[in-house]
């Protein structure tokens, strides 16, 4: 009978137990407070490889100047671009693009940049003059060409064909092959060419214009040795 009828008693706590508990508060509070500044951090902190819509400003004014509205990805027609989520490659809330799954389509009015409320988008910006990487063609040992067929497939599909890449002779190991060649004053990193390369892993890849074009060399002239 009696143990629903026992009134329940105060529970005691000795000085140890409350010592015990309150570290354990304490602790999750500084885990929350580890996890927010880490968040606060990576929505800050920008990644390499990030792929920047259409008239991006530079990494550090775009950064100081976009508001993460998302608007610019609403305004794509071809669903482009995303808005960066926990891990990945470029900081939260922040639009970019992976041109392996969908890549910028040029459009001519450029309605990305347009509907940028800030100014992180220029919205005057001519397409054709859009930076937002340049194409490197990194897989020579993949690379159609380099095993001695005849690709022409990241020629053909560039939007900006016979300009930005272009098929030039050359030769290895005493045969004469047609090398995909980017130039680079032409190409604006839409990444179609990425997209659409029969190789499993895309022989061409665009990269962000500092890193596929390098920077200034680390040995200066003149420099004392």
């Amino acid at each position: 009978m009696a143990a629903r009828d026992r009134k329940t008693e105060p529970r005691k706590i000795d000085r140890r137990t409350a010592m015990t508990e309150m570290a354990r508060g304490a602790g999750v509070v500084c885990l929350g407070g580890f996890s927010l500044a880490a968040l606060v951090q990576a929505s800050g902190a920008a990644d390499a490889r990030a792929l920047r819509p259409p008239g991006a400003r530079p990494e550090d004014e775009f950064l100081a100047s976009c508001v993460r509205c998302g608007l610019c990805v609403q305004a794509c027609p071809y669903d482009t671009l995303s808005l960066a989520e926990w891990g990945e490659e470029a900081p939260v809330g922040t639009p970019f693009f992976t041109p392996r799954e969908e890549p910028c389509y040029m459009c001519r009015d450029v309605p990305c940049a347009r509907a940028c409320p800030t100014g992180a988008l220029d919205s005057g910006i001519a397409i054709r003059e859009a930076e937002m990487g340049v194409a490197v063609l990194v897989g020579h040992e993949d690379c159609l060409n380099y095993k001695g067929m005849n690709c022409s497939i990241c020629v053909r599909v560039c939007p900006i064909r016979g300009d930005a890449i272009t098929l030039e002779p050359g030769e290895i190991d005493g045969r004469k092959i047609m090398i995909p060649t980017v130039h680079s004053g032409s190409c604006t990193g839409c990444g179609t060419c990425e997209k659409h390369c029969v190789t499993g892993h895309a022989s061409i890849r665009v990269l962000p214009r500092d890193l596929g074009l390098g920077g200034a060399g680390r040995n200066r002239a003149g420099r004392a040795t």
